[in-house]
């Protein structure tokens, strides 16, 4: 979807990301149900140690990715309230503008691009 250059975001543009935002959390709340339910239905009895490990690995990757799920849902919520108290598309830490081409790349983004760049350079500073 085109929108105009300008920084504001217009009745049709919030529309356009509400629905957006709305139709990933909605898939992150299905996955998130259906695995519980999978979980609360499966009653695994194995003889060989082998097979036993490795469902206990692969239902151990399930939980993980249902966590970082769980956290992009919280954030999913929250961006959700910033679209709602007009602060959408304005960085959290320099007050910029964040421009439309990262908010349809990224629609949970809170920060501009110049941020999220010195964001990820101290994280390396950090990590050497």
């Amino acid at each position: 979807m085109k929108f105009a250059k300008k920084a504001e975001i217009t009745k049709k543009e919030k529309a356009y990301y509400q629905k957006k935002l709305e139709d990933m959390l909605n898939r992150l709340q299905e996955g998130s149900g259906e695995t519980v339910q999978e979980m609360k239905e499966t009653n695994q009895e194995f003889p060989d140690p082998t097979d036993r490990a490795y469902y206990e690995s692969e239902r151990n990757t399930t939980l993980r990715i249902r966590d970082r799920e769980r956290k992009l849902i919280k954030k999913v919520k929250s961006v959700l309230e910033r679209l709602e108290n007009e602060e959408y598309n304005v960085c959290k830490e320099c007050g910029d503008f964040i421009s439309k081409e990262r908010l349809d790349a990224r629609p949970v983004t809170t920060l501009c691009i110049n941020c999220k760049q010195l964001e990820e350079d101290r994280e390396k500073v950090h990590q050497i």
